[in-house]
């Protein structure tokens, strides 16, 4: 498939009067999810389910569990030096690290600063980013600015979640969805490519209840209570999560391929947030996409939020799914609500 045929040619929305600011590629990327497998089996155990319930309304098989005194910024780290490695960073040269996450070490410090000093990276600055499941894609968006801009040439972008420290075990709709894991993403200006083409982001804020945890923060902050009613736990409205993710997907994706000037038909590989079987079969559905476009991992390593894009493209480029000059198409959707989606020339 060509990832720009002649009938048409590829925008670069960045442009602006005639001036395009230096791009910003992706240079290299990384990923660690953690050794313990739980898979539907072991869960039949812990809950009232079953695989077959688990595998026909989820499409998970598995999911990775951190180890005992294994932290988000230990997954983030592990990630991110990957990523230096295949890249041929050193520490040294990284200017600023942006870590997404719902699950952070604590509330602060950052797990950015965290990361920072786990893999030496003594020049950076680091602060965390929080927009749930969408975070990958807009941390990408804020560390392409850094690029542009002149202000920094090189920043590691980390996409990192324990999202088993805040599950309620209890709910068989929930517990069975998530896992533990972190990719990474390596930005620089690559001359004479497009890089990052555009990214596209939303939110939704009147909606925020589908999809939270309400305990642990200044509404509702730690005490017995809280904790005896099972507030420090992830909740989610299922069907109506569903029936928005899908709309606010397909709807980001299509604007950022109108803006780039693009149809499917040129998209080499699209790269959903790994949520749900159904709704990234509907999404790529509506979207109009080929059988194999849409990269799917979920059955291994379940919903890992802000880690989820960023682990499937990682496995995307290392099993040569996403070559030199393909577009990727991004899509992504979470908590808040937010949504977004990202065109990429690698």
């Amino acid at each position: 498939m060509s990832a720009t045929p002649p009938e048409k040619t590829l925008t670069n929305p960045r442009a602006k009067h005639g001036f395009i600011a230096r791009t910003c590629s992706i240079a290299a990327v990384g990923a660690y999810v953690p050794e313990r497998v739980l898979t539907n089996a072991e869960l039949e155990r812990v809950v009232d389910t079953s695989d077959e319930w688990i595998t026909s309304r989820t499409g998970i098989k598995e999911r990775r569990v951190a180890a005992v005194g294994e932290h988000t910024s230990d997954l983030a780290a592990a990630a991110a030096l990957r990523a230096m490695e295949r890249g041929g960073i050193k520490p040294e040269q990284i200017d600023l690290i942006i870590v997404a996450t719902i699950t952070p070490d604590m509330p602060f410090p950052a797990t950015a600063c965290l990361v920072q000093q786990k893999i030496g990276a003594r020049n950076a600055a680091a602060f965390d980013l929080e927009a749930a499941c969408s975070g990958f894609i807009f941390a990408l968006e804020v560390g392409q600015q850094f690029i542009m801009s002149r202000t920094y040439d090189t920043v590691l972008v980390i996409g990192a979640e324990k999202l088993t420290s805040i599950i309620d075990w209890k709910d068989r709709n929930t517990c069975v969805l998530f896992g533990d894991g972190a990719g990474a993403a390596i930005l620089q200006n690559r001359p004479n490519t497009h890089g990052l083409l555009t990214v596209c982001m939303g939110a939704d804020g009147s909606k925020a209840n589908l999809l939270s945890m309400p305990g642990g923060g200044s509404r509702c902050p730690a005490t017995a209570e809280s904790v005896g009613s099972r507030l420090h736990y992830l909740r989610m409205d299922g069907k109506e999560t569903f029936k928005n993710a899908v709309q606010a997907m397909c709807q980001a994706g299509r604007e950022v391929m109108r803006r780039c000037n693009i149809d499917i038909s040129q998209i080499e590989c699209i790269i959903p947030h790994q949520a749900n079987q159904r709704i990234l079969d509907a999404v790529g559905e509506r979207l109009g996409a080929q059988p194999g476009q849409v990269f799917m991992n979920l059955d291994r390593f379940g919903n890992t939020s802000a880690a989820s894009v960023a682990i499937a493209l990682d496995e995307a480029v290392e099993t040569g799914r996403i070559e030199r000059g393909d577009l990727v198409l991004l899509l992504v959707f979470g908590a808040g609500l937010t949504w977004g989606a990202a065109v990429i020339e690698w």
